[in-house]
C-alpha cells in the first residue's frame, strides 16, 4: 500500500528534509511519529528536498507500508470507528507529533496507481518573501522574511526575473554539484508587492538545482537596488558561471508552496521518464 502525505513545515529549527543523524529534520520527526503508530522504520520518498531553514506548505511525500505496517493501520482504526484508516492516519500523526509542532500532515490518502512524490512531480512552486525599507520590518514574520536595508524597484525586478524564463543552463544560478545537470526550465518568474508591502516572488520550474532559487531571487534584488541591471540577469546566466556579482539570500524567506502532478492515468509514464533522464545525468 502507498500513501500519500501532504506536508507544512516551518523550517526554522529543522537541518533541512533529510535524515541526518544526530541533527532535527523534518523526514526524520516525521517517520518517528510515523513509526510509533505503525512500528517498524517507516520510510518517506518527498517531492523536493528543502534545505536547512527552508518552509514549506506544499510539500508532498509517498510511504509504502509492507505487510505488518498495513494490518497494523487498519486493526487500531477499526477499534477506533473510523471508516477511512488511511485518511485518519494524517490525525493520528499529527497527536503524536504533539501540541504547536512545527510540522504537520494535513493529509493521507491512498496513492494512485503510478503515483511516486518525486518523479512523478511535473512541477514544483517556490515563494520567496523579502522586506524592503518600503514594507518596514515586521518581527512577526521575521522567520520567513529576508529584510534588505533599501528600497527595491520591483517593476525592475519583475521584469528582470521575467527575462529569465524558459529552457536554459542556469549553472550560474547553481551550487555546482558533481555530474549533476543545471539544465532547467524555468516556467514562471515573477514579482509582485503583497498587501502587507513585503516583494513576493513566484517561481515556478520542472525541477531545481542546489541553491537555484535563493540565487535568482537574489540577483534580482541586486537589480531592485540598482547594482545590476534588468539585462545583467539574463546575461550572467548565459555567461554559465558562478559570480559574486550578487548575494545568494537567506533561506528563511523560502518556502515550497506547490508541487504539481500529472493526470492519475499518467503519474506512471512520468516517474519512467524523470528516472530515465535521471540516470542519463
Amino acid at each position: 500500500m502507498r500513501i500519500r502525505l501532504d506536508i507544512a513545515y516551518d523550517g526554522t529549527h529543522f537541518r533541512g528534509w533529510a535524515r541526518q543523524p544526530g541533527l532535527r529534520t523534518v523526514q526524520g520527526t516525521i517517520e518517528d511519529a510515523l513509526a510509533r503508530i505503525l512500528s517498524g522504520q517507516p520510510r518517506l520518498v518527498v517531492a523536493g528536498r528543502t534545505d536547512a531553514g527552508v518552509h514549506a506548505r506544499g510539500q508532498v511525500a509517498h510511504l509504502d507500508l509492507d505487510d505488518d505496517q498495513r494490518e497494523r493501520l487498519l486493526t487500531r482504526t477499526r477499534r477506533d470507528g473510523a471508516s477511512d484508516p488511511v485518511a485518519r492516519l494524517a490525525h493520528r500523526v499529527r497527536g503524536a507529533l504533539g501540541a504547536y509542532p512545527d510540522v504537520t500532515v494535513h493529509r493521507t490518502a491512498v496513492a494512485p496507481e503510478g503515483f511516486d512524490a518525486r518523479f512523478s512531480a511535473v512541477w514544483r512552486r517556490y515563494e520567496y518573501r523579502v522586506a524592503d525599507l518600503v514594507s518596514g520590518y515586521d518581527p512577526l514574520e521575521r522567520a520567513r522574511t529576508t529584510t534588505v536595508r533599501a528600497s527595491l524597484d520591483v517593476e525592475a525586478m519583475d521584469a528582470a526575473a521575467r527575462s529569465l524564463i524558459g529552457l536554459h543552463d542556469f549553472a550560474a544560478y547553481c551550487k555546482p554539484r558533481e555530474e549533476a545537470t543545471t539544465i532547467r526550465t524555468l516556467l514562471e518568474f515573477d514579482w509582485h508587492r503583497a498587501e502587507d508591502g513585503v516583494l513576493v516572488a513566484n517561481i515556478r520550474a520542472d525541477a531545481f538545482c542546489h541553491s537555484m532559487v535563493r540565487a535568482l531571487v537574489g540577483a534580482c534584488v541586486a537589480v531592485g537596488e540598482g547594482r545590476l541591471s534588468i539585462e545583467d540577469a539574463a546575461r550572467l546566466r548565459d555567461a554559465g558561471a558562478r559570480t559574486s556579482a550578487f548575494k545568494v539570500l537567506a533561506a528563511r524567506g523560502l518556502t515550497l508552496a506547490e508541487v504539481g502532478y500529472p493526470a492519475d492515468e499518467l503519474l506512471a509514464t512520468r516517474a519512467e521518464q524523470t528516472r530515465a533522464r535521471r540516470d542519463r545525468e
